[in-house]
């Protein structure tokens, strides 16, 4: 064990660490492919010896195909690494499945990566685990280019939007303005903004205006009783928060509103969509809200009621306003093909085939 001390940490201990020569690890474990264009996988090989080379292979299942299945390296340094670069290309149809880097030296192959784990409050510790990652071919349309995020208490779901071929802008709220919003094909709010930008509080009225003259705003969940009064009506119409979820990610959904166009356009929505979510449907459901309002789906934990707020559309003006409680900001980065067709027709409410475009609206 090493033993060392910091002014600001007093006594610390590093354990001694048995690793292999050289660990291999992804940048993103997720990769998402909306066509069958292929895409430059990074795989990181970091030396813990002085003088390595040797190769690396990047295995996938069948159907997917690399430029070089096997290519060299070289590291002179112990605690130096070297990016190297495959490009994958995806099946034409549909598919899951995960690839993974083997590191040879020598006549040895490593399949490993190294995690580290660092806090303040406990000791660092380094943990070797399968090095891995998932890849997703997804048939997914989608209509419109630029979408306004803003950002809430922090989620992927920027990224994960980008992946399916989107130009996602980050809006900070004090830039809202009248009219300053139009550009945007979709505006979508992080999750639980309500609860941590204080700002919307004075721009909630320049977000339904662009409802009004026709954009499309998605809110995702809010913690319900956690706003200042001038949030009790963060939507168009009246709506109430609860804390009504969905914990069991495979639990039943029915599709209340079949011909609804969220449910249809550009993506066909089936049940089997909802197949494959983690950790859980959603969270703090709307309990109440307006006529104008249209309950998309239900949903329900064994042995309770039935809860019909995951996802409400309503008109306004000449846009749409969507409030949903889906945990999209866990199914996203997590590459769940049904949620990101879900997530694509509700950005596509409302917008015909001819939106698709490379610039933003003016």
């Amino acid at each position: 064990v090493y033993h060392y001390a910091e002014p600001d940490k007093g006594e610390l201990y590093q354990p001694f660490e048995v690793l292999p020569i050289a660990t291999a690890s992804f940048s993103d474990k997720v990769v998402i492919f909306a066509d069958g264009n292929p895409k430059q996988i990074p795989v990181t090989v970091k030396a813990h010896a002085d003088n390595l080379e040797g190769e690396i292979q990047l295995c996938h299942s069948e159907g997917w195909r690399v430029d070089d299945e096997t290519k060299p390296f070289s590291i002179s340094n112990k605690g130096d690494e070297q990016t190297i670069f495959f490009s994958l290309t995806p099946p034409e149809k549909e598919d899951e499945s995960y690839m993974s880097p083997i590191v040879k030296i020598n006549g040895k192959e490593i399949t490993q990566e190294l995690v580290t784990i660092a806090y303040d409050h406990i000791p660092t510790q380094k943990v070797l685990l399968p090095s891995e990652a998932k890849v997703v071919r997804l048939n997914i349309q989608k209509v419109g280019e630029h979408i306004g995020y803003i950002k809430g208490a922090g989620d992927e779901v920027p990224k994960s939007l980008e992946q399916i071929g989107y130009i996602v802008h980050i809006i900070d709220p004090n830039d809202i303005s009248a009219g300053g919003l139009a550009k945007y094909d979709a505006i979508v709010l992080g999750i639980r903004a309500y609860n941590v930008v204080e700002e919307l509080k004075f721009k909630q009225q320049f977000l339904f205006d662009y409802v009004k003259e026709g954009g499309n705003l998605i809110i995702q969940y809010n913690t319900a009783g956690r706003w200042n009064e001038q949030f009790e009506n963060i939507a168009p119409y009246p709506l109430t928060l609860s804390r009504d979820r969905v914990t069991d990610e495979n639990s039943e959904v029915q599709i209340l509103a079949s011909e609804h166009p969220v449910m249809n356009f550009p993506n066909r929505i089936s049940l089997a969509d909802f197949e494959g979510w983690e950790q859980e449907r959603g969270l703090y459901f709307p309990s109440e809200w307006s006529k104008e309002f249209t309950p998309i789906l239900s949903m329900k934990d064994s042995g309770e009621a039935a809860k019909k707020g995951s996802l409400l559309v309503a008109p306004y003006g000449k846009g749409n306003y969507i409030y949903t409680g889906l945990s999209f900001f866990r199914e996203l980065p997590v590459g769940v093909s049904g949620a990101y067709k879900l997530f694509a027709n509700m950005l596509s409410l409302g917008q015909n085939v001819d939106n698709n475009q490379t610039q933003v609206k003016r």
